[in-house]
C-alpha cells in the first residue's frame, strides 16, 4: 500500500508537469486540458485500490490509514498546488507574471493564512470519513484506552489528525490577527499574479 501511495503521488506529478509543459511549451492547450483532467483519476484508483483491498480482508495497516490522508489532503490542496505549478509554469516559459506572496501583515496574508487552514480542516474532515468507513468496515470496535487508541492504526492516524489539526490552527490563524489594509495597496505589490485558470 505503500508503494501505491508513492506511486499515486508521482503520478499525480507527472501528470501534472506533463500537462502543463504540453500547454506552454508545445501550445497544445485542448490535450493539456485533457492530461490536468486526468488528475483526479489517481485519486480515485486509489480509493478503489484500498477497497479492494479492504473487501478482501486485508488486516488493518498504517498505510490503508496513510492512504486516507493522503486522499484528504490532494482533494484539498490538489487544486490550489496545480494553480500555483501553473503560475509559475506560465512566468517560467509563457512571459506570464511573476509569482509573489501577498505582503506580510496585511489582510490579504490573513486571508491566506485562513484560507489555508480550511483545506487543512477540509483534507482532516475527509480524511476522518474514510478512517471512519474504514473502522466500520473491520467490526466499528471503539478503543478502551488512549493506549489501546495509539496501537491502532486506524484510530491512532485519526487522533494524530485531530492533534495536527488544532497545532496548525494555534500556529497559523488562531493568532494572525485581522491585517493591515493599507498594506493591501497596489504600491505595496512588485507584481500582481493573475489567477491560474488550470483545470
Amino acid at each position: 500500500m505503500i508503494i501505491a501511495i508513492i506511486g499515486a503521488e508521482i503520478a499525480f506529478w507527472v501528470l501534472l508537469l506533463g500537462g502543463l509543459a504540453t500547454r506552454y511549451l508545445l501550445g497544445a492547450r485542448r490535450v493539456s486540458s485533457v492530461i490536468l483532467a486526468c488528475v483526479p483519476l489517481i485519486d480515485l484508483a486509489l480509493v478503489v485500490l484500498v477497497s479492494v483491498d479492504l473487501l478482501r480482508g486485508a488486516e488493518p495497516t498504517h498505510a490503508h490509514a496513510l492512504a486516507a490522508v493522503y486522499l484528504g489532503l490532494t482533494v484539498a490542496f490538489g487544486h490550489q498546488i496545480i494553480g500555483r505549478v501553473d503560475v509559475w509554469f506560465r512566468y517560467r516559459f509563457a512571459n506570464g507574471p511573476k509569482p509573489v506572496k501577498p505582503p506580510e501583515g496585511s489582510t490579504e496574508e490573513v486571508k491566506a493564512i485562513w484560507a489555508e487552514w480550511l483545506r487543512v480542516l477540509l483534507a482532516a474532515a475527509i480524511a476522518a470519513v474514510c478512517l471512519v468507513i474504514m473502522i466500520a468496515v473491520d467490526g466499528g470496535a471503539i478503543p478502551e484506552s488512549i493506549s489501546t487508541i495509539s496501537k491502532h492504526p486506524y484510530w491512532g492516524i485519526l487522533h494524530t489528525i485531530g492533534i495536527v489539526t488544532g497545532i496548525w490552527f494555534l500556529a497559523g490563524p488562531a493568532f494572525a490577527g485581522t491585517g493591515d489594509p493599507a498594506l493591501d495597496r497596489p504600491e505595496n505589490r512588485k507584481t500582481e499574479v493573475q489567477r491560474s485558470d488550470a483545470p
